[in-house]
């Protein structure tokens, strides 16, 4: 790895010296205070943990934000994830004591407040998805796809339904969907892609039979397609006795244009942290919503919140519903993210909503009519796409030897954040690109202009671009041992152990 200009700073280790406490606020310690511990409870050894001044702690971490790119920074086209700009009212809103002060275990008659939000978002996104319940339990979008499983799972057993094993996963589906099948017991079948990449229809005849327990579909898939044969895929799912699972994790396409329950999907998760504005990414709380159909509210997890006829609320008791799968997580959720979306959907309203998916839809057919036309980049399903669509770098790659890895580093000293590479894996070289709604005209064009400028440096001078990225902190990574050597431990080039405290 090598490392250009004064952004990398150096460590919290090699800032410590000996008696350069945060700060001296805190009374010294009495001298015997070791020796009131048990002996047992000693260390051996101090920690190895450096000593630096409170300025010059706040300085590193501060510097190292500065290091990070985020929606609040710039422009974020990751493709399939939905990385939209986060409305800083619904911040706002999270943070209100009543909310952000409440007790997880706090008694049913002191969090009123919370309860009502919490019945109010299951309606809303019951009324959005065309789904009869909704689960707010499942801490992410896989969860919540486990979750669905779980659901459908359990609905074939209770009705001695145990022959049914399978589960069909077509591949333009979220990678997602075959690990967590797997999870809760079944037997993942690949369904391929037809030419126009909606579901081989053929194939997925011969995959379904009495064996099969439930389709997971995402839609509109990771090709940046709806599946225009979705009507006879469900019809024949419900003919062959299985379920349908859709994965929202599109769902920022469809809002207020299509209701996946109302089509005859079974059951589907939410990535509220995608569609809905919450926080997504960098390892923060998510939140994956379930919503099922009439048969299968049963086998939700509990506790669900009800409202009582005097207009009151409270959780549903231990035992109250026996079919129940259990609990996914603790309490109901992550409150703070689903506060967060009920927020951003009480502020948009019905026509906000469907406005957003409209303006999604419309970024992106821009950036993707802009990159075909030029023809640098492979456009492999012409024709409108939903909110997200692929470019593929195959021909650039034969033309100059310059991949699709190359053209994302090079975006990073073009002052862009790559799109999904390599993803989904049936197009060679994609690049999965959604702009979202939240976009300008003028970003959208300056984005378009970045890539066809590195296709055009690919031609005139490739090494430019495989030898790239030249103005980030960090140069080009040997990703292939990083991920299976990682070395997670900063050690001075001494090799003496780090400093100690005095």
């Amino acid at each position: 790895m090598s490392v250009t200009g004064p952004k990398l700073q150096p460590t919290l280790f090699e800032l410590s010296g000996t008696g350069r406490a945060a700060g001296r606020r805190i009374p010294a310690p009495p001298a015997d205070a070791l020796d009131r511990l048990p002996a047992a409870a000693r260390r051996a050894v101090p920690p190895a943990l450096p000593e630096v001044d409170e300025a010059s702690l706040v300085r590193h971490y501060v510097n190292l934000s500065q290091l990070n790119w985020g929606v609040d920074t710039g422009f974020y086209p990751l493709g399939s994830c939905t990385m939209k700009y986060n409305p800083k009212v619904n911040e706002w809103a999270a943070r209100l004591p009543g909310f952000a002060a409440l007790h997880p275990l706090a008694p049913d008659e002191t969090a009123q407040g919370t309860l009502e939000m919490l019945w109010e978002l299951e309606r809303d996104l019951a009324e959005i998805s065309g789904m009869d319940a909704v689960t707010l339990q499942p801490a992410a979008g896989a969860q919540g796809e486990l979750t669905g499983m779980l659901v459908v799972r359990a609905y074939h057993r209770a009705r001695r339904d145990l022959e049914r094993t399978d589960v069909l996963i077509p591949d333009s589906a979220h990678g997602t969907n075959p690990a967590t099948a797997s999870m809760a017991g079944f037997r993942t079948v690949n369904i391929p892609s037809a030419p126009d990449g909606g579901v081989d229809l053929e194939a997925f005849r011969a995959a379904l039979g009495s064996h099969t327990a439930a389709i997971m579909i995402t839609n509109p898939s990771t090709l940046g397609l709806f599946e225009r044969r979705i009507v006879e895929l469900l019809e024949l799912v419900h003919a062959a006795g299985a379920l349908a699972y859709m994965d929202g994790a599109n769902l920022n396409a469809i809002l207020g244009r299509f209701r996946p329950g109302e089509a005859g999907f079974d059951v589907m998760h939410f990535n509220v942290h995608k569609t809905f504005s919450t926080p997504h990414g960098g390892g923060g709380p998510g939140a994956g919503p379930v919503g099922v159909r009439e048969p299968l509210i049963p086998f939700l997890p509990a506790p669900r919140v009800l409202r009582e006829l005097g207009g009151t609320f409270r959780l549903e008791r231990p035992g109250e519903r026996p079919a129940s799968i259990g609990r996914m997580r603790g309490h109901v959720g992550n409150v703070g993210i689903l506060l967060r979306a009920w927020a951003y959907i009480r502020a948009h309203g019905a026509d906000g909503l469907r406005e957003v998916s409209d303006d999604a839809v419309l970024a992106a057919n821009y950036l993707r009519g802009r990159l075909e036309a030029d023809g640098a980049y492979e456009v492999p399903y012409p024709g409108p796409c939903a909110h997200e669509f692929i470019a593929s770098g195959a021909g650039l790659k034969r033309a100059t030897g310059v991949r699709t890895l190359d053209v994302a580093k090079r975006l990073i000293d073009k002052g862009y954040h790559p799109p999904t590479i390599y993803f989904p894996h049936t197009v060679d070289e994609a690049m999965l690109i959604e702009p979202t709604e939240t976009e300008r005209l003028e970003t959208l064009d300056a984005f378009a202009d970045a890539l066809l400028e590195i296709a055009r440096e690919a031609h005139e001078t490739p090494e430019l671009v495989t030898s790239a990225p030249h103005s980030a902190p960090v140069r080009r990574l040997d990703e292939a041992t990083a991920a299976r050597q990682p070395n997670l431990r900063w050690r001075p080039e001494n090799r003496a152990e780090p400093p100690r405290p005095g």
